[in-house]
Formats: structure tokens, C-alpha cells, sequence
């Protein structure tokens, strides 16, 4: 039985609302949910964010049922090597199989039978890596199995009206030469894009004529002898393998639409889909190989863990998000607030952090210090390496190590990093107002004094007090005085709570941050 759904506000539970009806109306009892790949590239960001999101809206069926499912990541290996790619050695080797499906071509790395078994080996490594539950499927197997042949003979038996399908969206050059059908030549092994003249439904086959030698030729649609263009393509594994569910980016909308209307003609209905918008770069701009606006998995690991990754994706699918280095302190930070507000929650199935871990978060999931604020200790420490920071953590909490908190501890090696490449570069200290000299002035005073304030912790005790200094010097609005704080005393636009920050710093090196910030201003009059 499924467990009592409170709150299905949460998209992931929308989703899974609209495959459950599907099932209703088909009358099935498990869900097959689908990604799909083409394998002349390595897997990207929006690789895992396609396969995280699938994932959510998986377990939320789940949740909301108790059905089963599964997820097909399905490759498409047999798809013919179009050009050399940039970033592989042996380029001169390639070119002689330009054309040809990538499981027949050689790989260029030599540790696989074939260029297409090489990146769908990185595919699958990329995708475990994250410990996503998935079933590996690949195109080249699958047409030559034999396990797509009756679905291959539907559409040759509509041939006609798959073309009639496409056709108005195709340029003249090609409205005139098109088929869905692509022979496989017999002779070179290339896949072959080239007027069909003739279909033969009753024997499951299609005439062509070789464009350089002349030469006719009866080529099988079934056993791997052919495959079909991309849009068929998409809706014959649709249809062959009745797939329930699959999300792809808004640049696939016009194809997503053609691939429905293929389906229908083939008898069936369509998955239910989701369209995710693509991301910006920080000027706003859409994310290309081309231009080297991206970032990449690697690049944000490298800064904070996969969870803040997976944070980032979850939010708002439907809405484009920019995608630079910027954003990651936030989404870490976003992610240990959620995984704060499950413990106790009546209701854990909103929060996103309950998908993110499949609705059983570790026990020692999350931080007790944000990531925000170790940058901003990490900054004033000038901290190059984990072990300065660990100091003032334990410190702040005794007893706290890396051992039971280790995603703090992924935390504090990251925000060494990130001090390093983006915070250092960018501090730039201005020197305090007269009003904000007083107020500084008396926020140390009221320090040294040790000044007792209402709050649970020592971190409110602080936070509260910087309030008060705040509004007693009739800053308006305060948000004014906070500015004060980061840039006088950080060097930096923004920053975390100021009372937690005293706290873990500590009360006397704050103090003596402050007079330094008001020598300096001193100084600089």
C-alpha cells in the first residue's frame, strides 16, 4: 500500500498524479519511465538534471501508488557518426567511419569494442556515480535483437502517413526525399539517408538506390538492417516499449509534438511528458558547447557536494535558471535548510529535500554551519585549507568532527576552494560612513562587555544585539547596516546572519576585526 499523501503541491507529485491516471485509463499496473541519450558526446549537467528529475517524479509515483516502475535510460548507439568530435584522440582514424552507427566504429581511446560501448560506458560510470536506480538500454541491441521488429513493421505499414507527418516541417529539398526509414548499406555500413522508392509492407521491406553507384538495393526493416530518423525513432521506442513517462528541454517542444503525433498514427497514445526550460549563463544568455558558457558537473563538484547540485534542480523545472558559479553557495545553503525543516515535519513530501534522497535522508545528512557562512570564515581567515576552519568549528561546537558530520566536512573542503577562486579575488573593503563608525564603534563596545541579549543560543544572543545596534543608530532600513557589516568589515556585497558568524569567528577576533576596518578608515582620512 502506498503511504498517505498530505501534500502533493510539489511538482514531482504533480507528475506523478498524471501518470497514475494514464494507468487507469490503460489499465496497467507498473510505469515505465524513460530518458534517453545520444552517445557522440560525454554526459553533462543537464544529463544529471534530466535523470535527477525523473528520478523525483519516480518516487513520487511510488509514494503516491505503491506501483511499481522502472527507468530506462536508453541510448541511442546506433545513431551514425556524423562528425569527428573535438576532444578525442586518433580525429584521422574517425573519418574513415564517418556514417556508420557508433557500435560499428572503432574507439578512438582504445579501452572499448567500439565508440559507442566507449561513451555509453562513461554514461553509465557518470550516472552510478550518483547512485541513480536506472536499467541501462541500447539502440544497437535493441534493433538487432529483434525486440523493436514488430514495432518497425507498424510504422512501414504507415509509412505514408508518418511522412505526410513530417513533411510540412522540412525545407523543400528535403520534403521532396523524405522517409523515416534509414537502410543500413550492406556493403560500406553507413547509415543511409536516401529517398525510399518503394515499401513493401507484406515482406517487411524497402528498395533504395545507392546516390554513387546506382545500385538498388532491398534492405529488411527489422533485425538491425535499418533504423528510423529521430522523431520516428523517438515514438517508435514509445510505442515498442509503451513508455509512460518521459521530460525533455524546451528545444525538443516541436519534436516532442511530431514524436506524439507518430505514435497516435501508430495505433497508441503518447507518454505523459514535462518540458524543462534550458539554462543562462550570468548575463542571461542560453547555454552552449559552442560558446563555452556552460558549467559542468565536474566544475561544480569541485565547490560543493552533488546534494546542492541536485537542490538546484529540483527548483521550478519549467523556469529558465541561470547557471554560473555564483549560485552554488545558495543552493548548498538551500539544501541544509530543507534537510533542517524534514526533522519533525508532518507533512515531508514539499520539501525538496525529501526527494532529493528518495524520501530516506541520512541520518547525518545536512550541516549545523552553513556554507555561506564557512565562505565567510574561510574569507576573513584567509583560509588555505580545511584544518583552519576545523579549528574554529570545533571551537564554536565542540565535538563536532568530520567523521559524524560528513557533509560538513564536504562542505569545509569545498569553501576552501571557493574562497580561493571566487571570494579572495573579488574582496574589496570600503571604508565606514561617520554614522557607520559609531555604530561599529558601539557594536565592539557592547561586545566587550558581553552584553546579554534574548535568544536560545549564542548565535541569536549575537544576532539580536547586532539588531539593536542596527536600529538604535536609526539605520533605514536595516538592511543598510548589514551592507555596513560585509563591506566594511568582509570585503564582501553579501553575507550570512552576522550574529551566527560572530559566534563561530569568535567574540574577540570580531572586535578586533572591527577596530582593524576603523584603523583602516582612520587611516585612509
Amino acid at each position: 500500500m502506498s503511504e498517505p499523501i498530505q501534500n502533493q503541491l510539489s511538482w514531482p507529485f504533480r507528475e506523478a498524479e498524471r501518470i497514475a491516471e494514464r494507468l487507469n485509463q490503460k489499465g496497467k499496473t507498473s510505469a515505465l519511465f524513460e530518458t534517453g541519450y545520444g552517445p557522440s558526446g560525454l554526459p553533462h549537467i543537464g544529463t544529471f538534471g534530466e535523470v535527477a528529475r525523473t528520478s523525483w517524479v519516480r518516487n513520487a509515483f511510488t509514494a503516491l501508488t505503491g506501483l511499481p516502475s522502472r527507468l530506462v535510460a536508453f541510448s541511442d548507439d546506433m545513431d551514425g557518426l556524423r562528425k569527428v568530435p573535438d576532444n578525442v584522440p586518433n580525429k584521422e582514424m574517425l573519418k574513415e567511419f564517418l556514417g556508420r552507427p557508433l557500435t560499428k566504429v572503432p574507439d578512438p581511446f582504445g579501452t572499448h569494442p567500439s565508440f559507442g560501448a566507449h561513451n555509453n560506458a562513461r554514461l553509465r560510470a557518470f550516472l552510478d556515480s550518483f547512485g541513480f536506480d536506472y536499467e541501462f538500454a541500447s539502440s544497437s541491441d535493441y534493433y538487432q535483437s529483434g525486440k523493436f521488429d514488430n514495432a518497425l513493421l507498424h510504422v512501414l505499414a504507415r509509412h505514408d502517413e508518418i511522412v505526410e507527418i513530417i513533411r510540412p516541417t522540412l525545407g523543400p529539398e528535403r520534403r521532396a526525399t523524405y522517409s523515416p526509414i534509414l537502410p543500413i548499406h550492406p556493403r560500406t555500413g553507413i547509415v543511409m539517408q536516401v529517398p525510399i522508392e518503394q515499401v513493401d509492407v507484406a515482406n517487411g521491406t524497402v528498395v533504395w538506390r545507392d546516390p554513387e553507384t546506382g545500385v538498388h538495393f532491398e534492405t529488411a526493416v527489422t533485425g538491425g538492417a535499418a533504423k528510423l530518423q529521430w522523431k520516428a525513432d523517438w515514438a517508435m521506442r514509445w510505442y515498442a516499449l509503451d513508455v509512460d513517462y518521459e521530460m525533455s528541454g524546451k528545444d525538443l517542444i516541436e519534436s516532442v509534438k511530431l514524436s506524439s503525433a507518430i505514435v497516435r498514427a501508430l495505433g497508441a497514445e503518447p507518454p505523459v511528458t514535462l518540458t524543462y526550460e534550458l539554462f543562462l549563463d550570468e548575463q542571461g544568455q542560453k547555454i552552449s558547447k559552442s560558446k563555452g558558457n556552460g558549467l559542468s558537473v565536474e566544475e561544480w563538484l569541485a565547490y560543493a557536494p552533488p546534494e546542492s547540485l541536485a537542490q538546484f534542480m529540483y527548483h521550478a523545472p519549467q523556469r529558465a535558471k541561470r547557471l554560473f558559479f555564483d549560485v552554488i553557495p545558495r543552493a548548498a545553503d538551500d539544501y541544509i535548510a530543507n534537510v533542517a525543516a524534514l526533522h519533525g515535519s508532518d507533512d515531508p513530501h514539499g520539501n525538496p529535500a525529501w526527494h532529493i534522497h528518495g524520501g530516506q535522508p541520512p541520518a547525518n545528512a545536512g550541516s549545523p554551519i552553513g556554507y555561506g557562512m564557512l565562505l565567510n570564515l574561510a574569507s576573513v581567515i584567509n583560509a588555505d585549507s580545511p584544518e583552519m576552519l576545523w579549528g574554529f568549528i570545533r571551537a564554536y561546537m565542540p565535538g563536532v568532527g568530520p567523521e559524524a558530520y560528513p557533509f560538513l566536512a564536504t562542505l569545509v573542503e569545498r569553501a576552501v576552494s571557493y574562497n580561493r577562486d571566487f571570494v579572495a579575488p573579488k574582496k574589496r573593503f570600503r571604508a565606514a560612513t561617520q554614522k557607520e563608525r559609531l555604530a561599529l564603534q558601539d557594536l565592539a563596545d557592547r561586545l566587550r562587555q558581553g552584553a546579554d541579549y534574548p535568544g536560545e543560543t549564542l548565535a541569536e544572543r549575537l544576532q539580536n544585539l547586532v539588531y539593536a545596534v542596527g536600529k538604535e543608530h536609526e539605520f533605514t532600513p536595516l538592511k543598510a547596516w548589514f551592507d555596513c557589516l560585509y563591506q566594511v568589515l568582509l570585503g564582501q556585497v553579501e553575507g550570512p546572519r552576522f550574529g551566527g558568524f560572530i559566534a563561530l569567528f569568535g567574540v574577540e577576533r570580531t572586535i578586533a576585526l572591527i577596530e582593524q576596518a576603523l584603523a583602516r578608515a582612520q587611516e585612509a582620512a
